[in-house]
């Protein structure tokens, strides 16, 4: 084995989008967003990926769709194709696939791929990413943007820098270097309540965070402070591999004695959906669909899901549905025994542990 790795992170740019656009060429160099139906600008929901043209307008994923149409009612506004997209998610991870010593799909248009044996050293893996950008672009139709580095997280970060169709490459012999000058807010995990830790504490660069102890990250981070401390570092070292993604998840609650009281039920559901996004966002995971289990005196069961219209790891979502779904049953005034939620549609979120702002002292 090469004493140092050379990682890869592949990232498909405007991925959603990109499949529309491979799918529909007409739609090429047009504004495009997918998401909720916009309603002349009275619809409700958000964007779940725009194109770079679109980008132009101030339009971004996560903004409300009626904000979008605001701001860009000429775009092609198109409802999300969740065949479309795992069809062609499955065709590129084909394609990257034949390229890896070791290979992780860690989100339906993110992979790593461990290159250290057919392409060590730096100019060994830049030349592979070079191939691995043509041959997704001859194959498979699409552009990416890749970071190369001698490990995962310093690949991740690289991968964003050039978009779109971009290559960076991390100098193997000074990843520290490279990553001082960038701001805090590139590491995987760090969010908008983490930032904001962080700044109060006077830190808006790596490099400054560089300079924080170890002690001081895992008294700040828990668990979490020690992978951080290796990423800003530049010596995370965590492997190329990968996991398996659950179906579906959940967790039931069953009551000690059938309960009328349709208020501890709900409670009973709040807690639950709670308890479950924490495994969600222990896992790296996100879901798109989300559902109840309810169970009455009798054994009687019956089950009700809803469709999100995007991925997401978040709780408020969740707790939405759930309290919407229960609603149905709330009239019937009926005892119950058992109370369950669940998360399905599960893809893998972007890679690191789980997300610092669940760790972050307030």
């Amino acid at each position: 084995m090469p004493a140092r790795r050379a990682v890869l992170h592949v990232d498909l740019d405007a991925f959603y989008v990109s499949a529309e656009v491979r799918e529909h060429p007409e739609l090429k160099g047009l504004p495009v967003v997918v998401g909720a139906d916009p309603e002349s600008g009275k619809g409700r929901g958000v964007v779940v990926a725009c194109s770079y043209e679109a980008r132009k307008f101030g339009l971004r994923s996560g903004m409300p769709i009626s904000q979008a149409y605001r701001l860009c009612p000429q775009a092609k506004y198109l409802p999300p194709d969740w065949g479309l997209y795992e069809r062609v998610s499955d065709e590129v991870m084909k394609t990257l696939k034949t390229f890896a010593d070791a290979f992780e799909q860690s989100s339906i248009d993110e992979a790593f791929l461990d290159v250290s044996q057919r392409a060590p050293g730096q100019s060994a893996a830049k030349a592979l990413a070079l191939e691995v950008k043509k041959a997704v672009k001859e194959r498979n139709g699409l552009t990416c943007s890749i970071g190369v580095a001698p490990n995962k997280s310093a690949a991740k970060i690289a991968s964003d820098r050039n978009k779109p169709d971009g290559l960076t490459v991390v100098p193997f012999d000074d990843v520290r270097g490279y990553l001082a000058p960038l701001d805090a807010r590139v590491v995987p995990g760090i969010g908008s309540k983490t930032s904001e830790f962080l700044r109060s504490k006077g830190i808006e660069r790596i490099g400054q965070l560089q300079e924080v102890g170890g002690r001081q990250l895992l008294e700040w981070f828990g668990k979490n402070g020690v992978w951080l401390w290796g990423v800003v570092q530049g010596e995370e070292r965590t492997e190329v591999r990968q996991q398996e993604t659950p179906k579906s998840l959940s967790v039931e609650r069953t009551f000690k004695e059938d309960t009328a009281d349709f208020k501890t039920v709900r409670q009973a559901a709040s807690d639950a959906s709670s308890e479950l996004i924490r495994r969600v966002r222990s896992s790296g995971l996100t879901y798109r669909v989300g559902g109840i289990k309810i169970r009455f005196k009798g054994f009687e069961t019956h089950t009700r899901e809803k469709t999100l219209v995007s991925n997401t790891d978040g709780e408020d979502a969740l707790q939405e549905v759930v309290g919407r779904l229960l609603d149905e049953f709330e009239k019937t005034s009926r005892p119950v025994r058992l109370i369950g939620v669940r998360v399905s549609g599960i893809q893998r979120g972007s890679s690191g542990p789980s997300r610092l702002d669940d760790w972050a002292k307030t």
